[in-house]
């Protein structure tokens, strides 16, 4: 039962990609990332309110530290993957944000003294490659003359902001409990996404939109984020950690049916490097925690 919980959250996160698609056509980027955080926070109000209310003074010193982590996590992170969505597919973001484990071990090595082992370095050689094969779709010299789509260079800057939003996370240990840190950041992130919502020429939630913002506010931004630390309370990080491969492959199945994204040999190629060099690194780094326990 304790491995269906990221199981759920993975599921989530893929159809936040396929969230991301539909929202293009009925609402603003600017205005569905506000939604998101806005509706969330509304949510776990009543729940936090008193606790952050009773610990001011523990959090005050740490709010310049939750702000830049806001800023990263919850507002360009998010907010970059909606602008992208123009741009892209649903599969491709799937893909390129699955890359976020394997950016976050080479930000590891400034930002918290970690060592890279020869099979991460191989990883990450090997997902690049499938990075680019499927960007280039399939033809390399197109992408020497034409370049990237924007959506796709938007979700590249996206996964290296969050990965930087996790190893920072572990470089800033604060005395805060998981949704006490949540809780901050998303307020802090609802004050600096309203500017961009004021912004937005389509702010109305329609009918349309409405599904697509409560999906994104209750299920991605709260009902994933509770299974998901569920999961690494019960199973472990690294056993969790290795549910993100699967989240490409929910997603294309899910972007062929709802879409009609169509799945050329440059992604089912592309898709099995970028996850098998991702696996590989994380693979290694399992083994040699293993090994430093028994030591």
């Amino acid at each position: 039962m304790f491995y269906l919980l990221p199981l759920l959250t993975v599921s989530i996160w893929a159809g936040n990609a396929i969230v991301n698609k539909l929202s293009i056509s009925v609402i603003d980027p600017g205005a569905i990332a506000f939604y998101r955080w806005f509706f969330a926070m509304l949510v776990l109000t009543p729940f936090l309110a008193k606790s952050i209310w009773q610990h001011r003074k523990t959090i005050k010193p740490y709010l310049p530290k939750l702000a830049f982590l806001s800023l990263l996590g919850m507002v360009l992170n998010q907010s970059l993957g909606y602008f992208a969505a123009a741009t892209t597919t649903a599969t491709n973001m799937a893909l390129i944000i699955s890359l976020v484990p394997l950016i976050s071990m080479f930000l590891s090595v400034p930002l918290l003294s970690k060592r890279l082992s020869p099979l991460a370095i191989v990883g990450a050689i090997l997902s690049l490659g499938g990075l680019v094969l499927m960007l280039s779709h399939g033809n390399l010299n197109q992408l020497a003359a034409q370049g990237i789509t924007q959506g796709d260079g938007l979700l590249l800057i996206a996964a290296f902001v969050y990965a930087l939003y996790c190893v920072l996370l572990k470089r800033w240990q604060m005395p805060l409990t998981n949704w006490q840190s949540v809780y901050v950041q998303g307020v802090l992130a609802v004050i600096m996404l309203f500017p961009m919502f004021l912004n937005s020429e389509r702010m109305a939630i329609t009918a349309e939109a409405f599904p697509l913002v409560m999906y994104a506010a209750m299920l991605g931004s709260l009902i994933a984020p509770w299974c998901w630390l569920l999961g690494i309370q019960r199973l472990g990080a690294d056993r969790t950690a290795m549910f993100m491969n699967l989240m490409p492959v929910i997603t294309a199945l899910i972007a062929s049916v709802v879409l009609n994204e169509q799945l050329e040999s440059y992604h089912y190629i592309g898709g099995v490097m970028v996850l098998s060099g991702v696996a590989l690194a994380q693979k290694k780094v399992k083994a040699r925690q293993q090994k430093m326990a028994t030591a």
